[in-house]
């Protein structure tokens, strides 16, 4: 199969060299040719055994093909259950079962062992370049840590990320270095983007892409959906929907991605914090980026979301784009209730992202939707006791892989918001 980039302009190539790349040509986003289609929806028992199902018509052609299972094993060693919430019809799924408790962990360890398998025992080192507003580069250096031929670049933005995030960033060592970035987390991935569309840095330095802009982190995340989709319709013979926490969109395209190659994914519902570029937007607004603002569910703070490029590719105009998504903007207040209320409301404690998710249920809900929908649980909610622990009342223990890393010692750089100072960084740094 091939792939195309989102701004045109660039030949189609295969999966191996759009995961290589990272960025398309031009700073276009790479997208499938043509979206395949599911050839047996009939559920199965392992969540890696859906995602090479889902992933398997995207690697035709590839070196990768026949190494597919074994990745797909290694990255979905964890599962995704689906929880029944208290009310009719409610479910939570829960994507924080991984070594960062975040379900950034599944398409990073995807995204690893598939560049890994790509490289030649020749190769020089790749760099992998990530912007974080607080999860990713946690499940990215988690990935890659230890990986011959890499070297991993985290930039965060500094004093933006609650303090167990930026441990989780910090307490690698070795091949991974975090860089705090004066500035919010756009800033750090104008940078990032920046450098994956330097030519000329690129022919002194190999460079990879893990953020949500790289295919290798978008088309796993499709698994997961899949795989609760076609349990729930196996069961109850009808379509789940999902209401998705939203910053930069890339979780939301996974969904997107799961019910165009037929699984029975029903309607998707963006939920984003107080940052409301795309509230506005799928209110009518015209599509503007705003000014990032800092809140409590900061991994989701991104005023300019990358893959909204992605679904105007999808979409003929915003007219169909409207009518396939709806977005609804959860403030501070409104996510501080929703904690404070889920353990009796729902049976959970959420973290703050979730319950961003879970607000857009009750609104639903409380509008008479009577449809059966599953908030996707983005973080375990002991990353945020700053948070949530007042809140719920109670201490919120961190999961044992969550535990090991706060337990280790911590370190991190400081990085200027500067091109320039970056450019310098990478050149001179040996993480």
């Amino acid at each position: 199969m091939n792939f195309v980039s989102t701004r045109g302009g660039a030949a189609p190539t295969g999966i191996d060299a759009a995961l290589v790349a990272g960025l398309a040509p031009g700073g276009g986003l790479y997208v499938p040719e043509r979206m395949p289609a599911l050839d047996d929806l009939r559920p199965r028992p392992a969540l890696a055994d859906t995602a090479r199902a889902v992933l398997a018509p995207f690697f035709d052609g590839s070196a990768l093909r026949d190494r597919l299972a074994g990745i797909c094993a290694q990255a979905f060693s964890f599962g995704a259950p689906l929880r029944p919430l208290r009310g009719e019809g409610d479910h939570l799924l829960e994507l924080f079962h991984g070594p960062t408790a975040a379900f950034k962990d599944y398409a990073a360890r995807f995204l690893a062992g598939a560049l890994a398998g790509l490289r030649g025992p020749d190769d020089p080192v790749t760099t992998i370049l990530v912007a974080t507003s607080g999860d990713t580069g946690a499940a990215v250096a988690a990935a890659f840590h230890g990986r011959p031929g890499f070297r991993v670049a985290i930039l965060y933005p500094h004093g933006k990320v609650s303090p167990r995030q930026a441990h989780g960033l910090e307490c690698w060592g070795g091949n991974v270095q975090a860089y705090r970035v004066r500035g919010d987390f756009d800033a750090c991935q104008a940078l990032v983007k920046q450098a994956l569309a330097d030519d000329a840095l690129r022919a002194r330095m190999p460079l990879g892409a893990a953020n949500s802009i790289s295919l290798g982190r978008l088309l796993p995340q499709a698994a997961y959906y899949a795989h609760a989709a076609m349990h729930f319709h196996a069961a109850h013979g009808a379509r789940l929907g999902f209401i998705v926490p939203t910053g930069n969109l890339g979780n939301a395209c996974a969904a997107l991605v799961a019910r165009r190659m037929g699984a029975p994914v029903g309607p998707i519902r963006l939920a984003c914090n107080a940052n409301d570029a795309l509230p506005r937007y799928f209110a009518g607004s015209a599509y503007a980026a705003r000014p990032t603002r800092a809140t409590l569910a900061n991994a989701m703070d991104v005023g300019a979301p990358s893959n909204f490029e992605r679904l105007r590719h999808w979409y003929p105009d915003d007219d169909a784009l409207r009518a396939d998504f709806d977005a609804v903007g959860v403030d501070d207040d409104m996510i501080r209730a929703t904690i404070r209320e889920a353990p009796g409301r729902h049976g959970v404690v959420p973290c703050p992202h979730t319950a961003t998710g879970l607000k857009a249920l009750q609104d639903l809900r409380t509008g008479g939707d009577a449809r059966p929908w599953a908030v996707v649980a983005t973080a375990h909610p002991a990353k945020f006791e700053g948070v949530v622990e007042p809140l719920v009342g109670h201490a919120v223990a961190p999961p044992p892989a969550l535990a090991e890393c706060l337990a280790r010692p911590a370190r991190a750089r400081w990085l200027e918001a500067d091109y320039a100072t970056l450019l310098a960084t990478l050149e001179t740094a040996s993480p």
